[in-house]
């Protein structure tokens, strides 16, 4: 499933990208342009916007919440969808980009000191280089989706 979330949408387009779904960010004001890239790209657009104009092809989902414990649930519903535990931490959460593998010797001057020395298994962005290991923010993302659900 390819989403596209408004501007008003950051931290949840984050979220998502962190449980694995392709999420593009649209930061721009036109409606044309939102709904010709969901169309160009087979996505489907996640908004809060209550205005924006209904259009043929294009799967519009509208968030109701403000709040992004909310939100979650909502896209998941909405979309008749569920989050797949394979799926969690393989995208980039800035460039939305499939996460690859990298060796461990090859992030030793990348990470802090203490985390090379505690994590075997390391992540990387392959667009921004960003590297990824599983820290303790993977457990509170999991605390995150048990509250929620």
């Amino acid at each position: 499933m390819k989403l596209l979330l408004t501007k008003e949408l950051g931290r949840l387009a984050k979220w998502l990208r962190i449980l694995g779904f392709d999420v593009e960010y649209f930061s721009e004001n036109k409606a044309s342009s939102l709904i010709i890239q969901a169309l160009r790209e087979d996505r489907a657009i996640i908004t809060r916007n209550h205005h924006l104009p209904k259009s043929r092809g294009v799967r519009i989902i509208t968030i109701e919440s403000e709040i992004l414990k909310e939100q979650i649930p909502e896209v998941l519903k909405g979309l008749k969808i569920k989050p797949d535990q394979a799926a969690m931490f393989t995208r980039c959460i800035i460039c939305n980009v499939e996460l690859a593998e990298i060796e461990k010797e090859k992030v030793k001057d990348k990470v802090p000191e203490y985390v090379f020395k505690t994590q075997e298994n390391f992540i990387t962005c392959p667009k921004c280089q960003r590297i990824y290991w599983a820290g303790t923010h993977w457990g509170n993302v999991q605390q995150t989706l048990d509250e929620i659900k």
